[in-house]
């Protein structure tokens, strides 16, 4: 691996911490003697078009410093190629680090585990999914869930985790199944009702809820969980499971495993590590051994 290496920072992550955190694993690199270019875009777009002149250039590895928004601009630019993506998790939710065992929360730690993962030459390969030409690391969502996310990115108010509080209470009163059309790999189309469709290529979204608890991002497969059409009260009920990964024993929930997954619903977006995919129909792909992840 190349001892330059390509720090790419989300200046705006974890309520502008990032910052302070790219400088903290920078400094670990450099003192381990690694040259570290930092990288800030002014958008999303500049943001990947910066990573991807980098990985074009031959830069040793990219580092994304955020959260899971950052690591999901990051997979746009390295994911199918020999660069190693390293990743410094100071966001909000950091599933996509929880997932795979990285530090959360600790950029100096962060910055010693990668520079160490560098010296020894060090990756772990593992899947991605993909829909169209984006990637995903950690979870495609539909449903009850992407709806929460429809409303509270239209909101203006409350601010914070209080707007996606608002926004799931606001859903709930408004809570009907949903009429899917679903096919798993190379089997016939399945009309189902479900409440929410999560396609996992790593366990969590939304800081830790393990929804695709089972889900192994180095197995060429997705984990799917279907929750099935349920009262308000049940829901409610179930939720809470999340968090452990035990909702799967309820007999609402049923888990799929297929390399691909072809969705189809009126009026659902679906999202991928959090951000917006665009409306359902999508079909998502495994892509085993994909991304080369310092570890």
């Amino acid at each position: 691996m190349g001892r330059e290496i390509t720090l790419a920072v989300n200046p705006a992550a974890g309520r502008g911490r990032a910052a302070a955190a790219g400088g903290r694993a920078a400094g670990e690199l450099r003192a381990a003697g690694f040259q570290v270019r930092e990288e800030v875009g002014a958008d999303a777009a500049d943001a990947v078009a910066r990573m991807r002149a980098a990985v074009a250039d031959g830069t040793g590895a990219v580092v994304a410093v955020g959260g899971d928004g950052m690591v999901s601009l990051a997979l746009q630019a390295v994911a199918g190629t020999d660069t190693p993506l390293g990743v410094v998790a100071v966001g909000t939710g950091n599933d996509f680090a929880r997932a795979n065992g990285l530090p959360v929360k600790d950029p100096a730690a962060a910055g010693r585990t990668l520079a160490r993962a560098l010296a020894e030459g060090r990756t772990r390969r593992i899947d991605l999914g993909r829909v169209g030409d984006t990637w995903f690391g950690t979870v495609l969502a539909s449903g009850f869930d992407s709806r929460v996310n429809d409303r509270g990115n239209r909101m203006r108010f409350p601010g914070g985790r209080f707007r996606y509080d608002a926004a799931m209470l606001a859903e709930l009163a408004a809570l009907r199944p949903i009429p899917y059309t679903v096919a798993f790999d190379d089997a016939p189309e399945q009309q189902v009702e479900a409440t929410l469709i999560a396609v996992g290529n790593g366990t969590s979204y939304g800081g830790g809820m393990r929804i695709c608890a089972g889900a192994r991002p180095d197995d060429g497969l997705f984990d799917v969980c279907v929750v099935g059409p349920c009262s308000r009260t049940t829901l409610l009920r179930v939720f809470p499971r999340v968090y452990r990964g035990t909702h799967t024993a309820h007999p609402v929930v049923t888990v799929h495993r297929a390399a691909r997954v072809r969705l189809s619903a009126a009026g659902v977006t679906g999202y991928a590590d959090g951000e917006p995919l665009g409306p359902l129909p999508l079909t998502a792909r495994t892509v085993p051994g994909a991304l080369h992840l310092l570890v």
